[in-house]
């Protein structure tokens, strides 16, 4: 039986696969935090899959191990960037959620000029019904 939204989106390494303008699949592993029935992710702000889901809002989400190795089925969904206000949010759940990598995320944000210039947050929700 295929894994559903509501199966993965809480796993701890998960791989979000966004796609380009004429459906190239690009994955990549993130760090991810659910939040009530979605999933958020804190990225670079103006990353490729930031630009990717501006575009083509269609992702798919997997279990992952920490280096990106596949250990489930893409779970179709769809995926917004949140708007500015929320990256720190975001960044701060994410930061208490893997808080031994803490010593090199939270100084590699302030040398780029801080989180929230630096940083972009981005939502994972499971595909509406019918849709």
């Amino acid at each position: 039986m295929a894994p559903e939204f509501k199966d993965v989106y809480g796993e701890k390494y998960l791989l979000l696969t966004t796609f380009t303008k004429d459906g190239r699949p690009k994955p990549t592993p993130v760090w991810g935090v659910p939040d009530g029935d979605r999933l958020v992710i804190s990225t670079d702000d103006g990353s490729w899959k930031t630009k990717r889901i501006n575009n083509t809002p269609r992702v798919t989400i997997q279990k992952c191990g920490v280096l990106g190795k596949v250990k489930g089925e893409p779970v179709e969904a769809v995926a917004r960037n949140l708007p500015k206000s929320e990256t720190r949010r975001v960044f701060d759940m994410v930061t208490r959620r893997y808080w031994w990598h803490a010593w090199w995320w939270i100084p590699q944000a302030r040398i780029r000029g801080g989180v929230d210039k630096v940083h972009a947050a981005i939502e994972v929700t499971a595909v509406p019904d019918g849709g």
